[in-house]
């Protein structure tokens, strides 16, 4: 199939999705979207099982599309631009200490004892994974999807700055995973183990040279933005930053992801206010929604098909249903480290751990990073166990979160 069908495909299945969920199951979007592509494979499935329709037709569609390649080298960075566009930059920096260490300390803490734990019980069901392997699953289970998360937390009713808490996390930690991630998937294919110094200046320098370039992209787009009044040159200026930046940053070989988040919260705040008029924002708004809306309908849709390119046995749904219980453990204890350590210089929401924990979503970007694994005899496993721990985070924390953080408000 061309690119074009392919898109065309996916673009008419979102919309069928969309209708579906609209007209008849009236769950939150992002959800309800992946559910019916998950009940759609599912049906292929049995079909193909019973001899009715060609499942390898289906599959071979699913694995001609790059998931990896698209998400992290596309849909990503105008998905975290429309995101970081209307974060308020006042709410944020009052939460600046618990969203840079949860998502810095947080997320190495997560990495590793994720791995430490679906190493050991990976090993208690009989299968024989390298523990570097299993460290590889820690770091790209992780990070908490923003994409998953901004999408469930609009109807979640979680406090104010609790809200904050898990936005401003969710935007920056998957930009600190995947520097982890890439650290120690070089360690697996060169075979040599860099040493600490190497590890750090490299983080150092995808950090900081993300925040860097994407204050420097978004002054610059500010500067244009405040020498024109056209709300078309200037929406077309918005898209230009978050794809050339995004694109500028791989090659330079800074966090694309983190320069992105930071030039929309420039734009979103300090341009919103004052280099933008009335007319401008009533245009650039709703068409940043539209994308946004757009591209999250097709990312969860795809993600719902994906369950049709993973192999899944007896074993491999047991280790799944282990993976679930780690990255949950690995979770609690990452979040509860650091909270407890900062409850000595500002007070949390009353149930604050349980609610971080459980709003921990993970979602497209944990399978992008699967998918883009080297072959190798454990790539399947591991792609299998990150398809099952997003479609229960989805699914049924997604589903859930607001039950929780009500319940933890009627105690209060």
């Amino acid at each position: 199939m061309t690119l074009f069908q392919i898109i065309a495909v996916l673009i008419s299945m979102a919309a069928i999705a969309s209708y579906l969920n609209h007209r008849f199951l009236r769950l939150p979007s992002t959800i309800g979207l992946m559910v019916i592509a998950l009940l759609m494979s599912l049906c292929f499935v049995a079909l193909g099982k019973l001899g009715l329709v060609e499942l390898s037709h289906a599959a071979a569609f699913i694995r001609s599309i790059d998931f990896s390649e698209a998400l992290l080298h596309g849909m990503l960075a105008f998905l975290l631009f429309a995101g970081a566009l209307h974060v308020d930059l006042s709410d944020l920096a009052s939460q600046k200490l618990p969203v840079a260490v949860l998502s810095t300390v947080g997320v190495v803490i997560a990495t590793f004892i994720t791995g430490a734990l679906f190493w050991l019980g990976i090993h208690a069901l009989g299968i024989d994974l390298p523990f570097i392997y299993a460290l590889l699953f820690g770091a790209l289970i992780s990070p908490t999807d923003p994409i998953a998360v901004l999408g469930i937390l609009k109807s979640a009713g979680a406090p104010k700055s609790l809200e904050i808490k898990i936005t401003g996390e969710s935007l920056f930690n998957d930009g600190i995973g995947v520097v982890i991630f890439l650290t120690i998937l070089g360690i697996v294919v060169s075979g040599h183990e860099p040493d600490f110094s190497h590890i750090a200046l490299f983080l150092l320098e995808e950090a900081v040279g993300g925040i860097g370039l994407g204050l420097s992209l978004g002054w610059i787009v500010y500067r244009l933005l405040r020498s024109v009044d056209n709300y078309q040159v200037e929406v077309l200026l918005t898209l230009a930053l978050a794809a050339g930046g995004y694109s500028l940053a791989e090659v330079i070989h800074v966090s694309a992801p983190i320069a992105i988040v930071v030039a929309g919260l420039a734009i979103g705040n300090h341009g919103r206010a004052f280099a933008m008029s009335e007319k401008t924002r009533e245009h650039l708004d709703p068409f940043w929604e539209l994308l946004d809306e757009i591209l999250n309908a097709v990312l969860f849709v795809l993600i719902g098909l994906e369950v049709l390119a993973v192999t899944l046995d007896w074993n491999t749904v047991a280790a799944g249903i282990m993976s679930i219980v780690v990255v949950l453990i690995a979770r609690f204890i990452s979040v509860s480290i650091p909270v407890l350590a900062m409850q000595f210089k500002r007070t949390f929401t009353k149930g604050a751990i349980k609610i971080l924990t459980w709003g921990g979503l993970r979602g497209g970007i944990s399978i992008a990073l699967a998918l883009s694994l080297p072959p190798s005899e454990y790539r399947d496993l591991i792609l299998a166990v990150t398809y099952m721990v997003v479609v229960f985070s989805i699914l049924v924390q997604g589903l859930t979160l607001g039950r929780v953080i009500r319940g933890k408000k009627s105690k209060a």
